[in-house]
């Protein structure tokens, strides 16, 4: 297939256009480096069956040649006001990836009659009343919260992809992605596995707020594109949940960090801080992606983060 991916530099969009290309598809990668990086597609640089196109997602899409599949990923993802690239200080951009972005997807998908997927999230569900969380759960969102530009861009343009099912009959696929890691995060990016593996290899204690019993499920990344492959390989329609289903602890991750790197400085507690209705505890339930894509991961996260580890300290001038 020749497949456009919008967020081809971010961090998952790169790590797609790369396992695509191995199998032996055509990639056309778009973004506008808003908070992708060019340093993630460097190394397909000259590979006869990648093209880039420097584009913002928000504007009309134009796409030369044949189109079979359509995968927008493009919206910036880290919920961390202190990042620069987190989307509290992105508000507009992201609610402009989600809802125009998804727009004009869909209309390169309509123009190709090209099977679509489309990249929506966890955040979805809200600050969960049900858990684990499963694909019929409706969610608890704030719809006016800090939160909210990206969790109503994604509830947003589900909506859109399925009308676009419903009314047009297009062949449609929803991932909802979970908390994922791996090489190609940035290093700035405020969530808690790049900021642990930083403060680990300086040596520095792990800051964990609060007593650390907020959980998250951290599914490695190439477990996760796997996963999101088989979907778009898939008939699915209805969105299927990406992640790994193992609940872990945040201080249970920085003791992990810790002992894998081997850093005698600890931990140290301070305050609990919370975004709005930033959720006290994340874990999927994938059943559907075990039932209908045979799928579910394989990474342990003391492998996974064994495998992370390397490209940090590539990062920050430590090997």
């Amino acid at each position: 297939m020749r497949i456009l991916i919008t967020g081809a530099a971010g961090f998952l969009g790169s790590h797609l256009c790369e396992r695509l290309l191995k199998d032996g598809h055509q990639v056309v990668g778009m973004d506008n480096f808003v908070t992708g990086s060019p340093d993630n597609l460097t190394h397909l640089a000259g590979n006869p069956n990648f093209l880039f196109i420097r584009h913002d997602v928000s504007n009309f899409i134009f796409v030369p040649g044949k189109v079979d599949a359509v995968m927008h990923f493009a919206s910036p993802a880290s919920p961390n006001p202190a990042s620069p690239y987190g989307y509290t200080n992105l508000p507009i951009q992201t609610m402009k990836a989600g809802a125009l972005g998804t727009h004009n997807t869909l209309g390169v998908a309509i123009a190709h009659r090209a099977r679509y997927l489309l990249a929506s999230t966890s955040e979805i569900y809200g600050d969960p009343l049900e858990h684990p969380q499963r694909e019929s759960y409706w969610g608890h969102v704030d719809p006016i919260g800090v939160r909210s530009v990206y969790d109503e861009a994604k509830r947003f343009a589900e909506a859109l992809t399925m009308a676009y099912h419903r009314y047009h009959g297009l062949d449609t696929r929803i991932v909802r992605i979970f908390n994922t890691y791996g090489p190609r995060m940035r290093l700035d990016d405020g969530r808690v596995v790049p900021n642990f593996i930083q403060q680990a290899l300086r040596h520095e204690p792990l800051t964990v707020y609060g007593e650390g019993n907020q959980t998250r499920s951290f599914c490695y990344v190439d477990d996760l594109i796997e996963g999101i492959i088989r979907l778009l390989l898939s008939d699915e329609h209805e969105p299927v949940n990406i992640g790994n289903p193992v609940e872990t602890t945040i201080l249970e991750l920085a003791r992990t960090i810790n002992e894998i790197i081997g850093n005698p400085s600890g931990i140290v507690y301070k305050p609990a801080l919370r975004l709005g209705d930033d959720p006290q505890r994340r874990r999927p339930d994938i059943t559907r992606a075990r039932t209908i894509l045979k799928w579910e991961p394989t990474t342990s996260l003391h492998e996974g983060i064994q495998r992370t580890i390397p490209y940090f300290k590539q990062k920050m001038g430590l090997e």
